[in-house]
């Protein structure tokens, strides 16, 4: 059979406009989300309906970003595994320069280390500019790894890849230390709005939050998460814009506050693992250049401001999507009435075409 190049076809959909403001960007844009499941698209509609009526809108905090790579040698034994990483940990500044001999944008921004036995886990946190940097970071790491076994005694190759990173796990290192953009949105909602937009009331969203997002998860054993379906808009936006969107497993992890503040909804997202870029793989498709042109994502900018507007609008999009099912979930029988009503409509909409 003869191998072919083709690309999968998810429907996709601008919703929106979503009012943004924060250190990173003042806007208001429609987004883009590929997904199958079309209740998605008006469900983040009306949470972006609702950042469109409140003061700030959404007000998306970038607060960290660094793409890591850990790489995992051995050593004769646990001393002298921890002779090595003294040793490593106290040359930052003379690895920061191999890592820039091999890369233009790259920088080394930290590094740290676990050891079992006398295994040595080492991970390196780097900048990436405007790319998500999962490949840059690797190809700095490898550099950064041949030179150690040259210089640093004691040590062997272990692997280019310890999982001490971690890459597409859900993990406690990550939301821990981060990996990818951290962003925190937070929207303050009008009580008029709550409950002729959002049907419901701050205090009934509260109670859900609680019980649902943090004490369902705390006992399902979920891993630093408390939300409803992060996930769900996450995909459907890096689909849509040309993420790996294998990341959603490390991006879904995150946290939901919210607060009855006399009738008025406080309602926050953090979300400390966004892996996102506007350059790199996937990025050359011709939807892909045409969305992030719409989003204000391709502009001249100074390396890495593209991304980092990218960021905040995909963690703007996953409030508006979280908020929205959070309040459904408030009334009984609303959500399924919205999908069985969402999905009959859209049957019937491609049986007329």
């Amino acid at each position: 059979m003869t191998e072919t190049h083709a690309i999968a076809g998810v429907p996709m959909r601008w919703v929106g406009p979503v009012r943004i403001s924060g250190n990173v960007a003042q806007t208001e844009t429609h987004v883009p989300l590929a997904t199958y499941e079309s209740p998605l698209w008006p469900s983040v509609g009306r949470g972006a309906k609702v950042s469109m009526l409140a003061e700030n809108g959404i007000v998306a905090t970038l607060v960290d970003e660094r793409m890591t790579r850990s790489v995992l040698v051995e050593a004769t034994d646990a001393q002298t595994a921890y002779t090595a990483a003294q040793a490593i940990e106290a040359r930052i500044e003379e690895l920061r320069e191999v890592v820039r001999g091999c890369s233009r944008f790259a920088q080394l921004i930290n590094i740290r280390h676990e050891i079992n036995a006398n295994l040595l886990f080492i991970r390196f946190e780097f900048s990436t500019g405007d790319a998500s940097g999962h490949n840059m970071a690797t190809l700095a790491s490898d550099v950064l790894l041949k030179h150690l076994l040259e210089t640093v005694p004691g040590i062997s190759y272990g692997s280019i890849s310890g999982n001490y990173c971690t890459d597409k796990k859900a993990t406690a290192i990550n939301g821990i230390l981060g990996r990818g953009k951290n962003v925190v949105t937070e929207l303050l909602v009008p009580r008029e709005v709550v409950e002729k937009v959002l049907h419901t009331t701050a205090a009934k969203v509260v109670e859900l939050n609680i019980r649902k997002n943090m004490l369902g998860t705390l006992l399902a054993g979920g891993i630093r998460s408390a939300n409803a379906h992060f996930a769900n808009m996450l995909l459907g936006f890096y689909l849509a814009t040309g993420q790996d969107a294998a990341n959603i497993v490390e991006g879904s992890q995150g946290v939901v506050m919210a607060e009855d503040r006399d009738g008025d909804l406080y309602f926050a997202c953090t979300l400390p693992n966004l892996i996102v870029g506007t350059v790199g793989n996937g990025k050359g498709l011709g939807f892909v250049e045409t969305n992030l042109n719409r989003l204000g994502c391709r502009a001249d900018r100074a390396p890495g401001e593209n991304a980092r507007r990218l960021a905040v609008i995909a963690a703007a999009t996953v409030l508006c999507g979280e908020l929205s099912l959070l309040a459904a979930q408030t009334n009984p029988g609303e959500l399924m009435r919205a999908h069985v009503q969402l999905e009959r409509d859209n049957k019937t909409a491609k049986v007329g075409a």
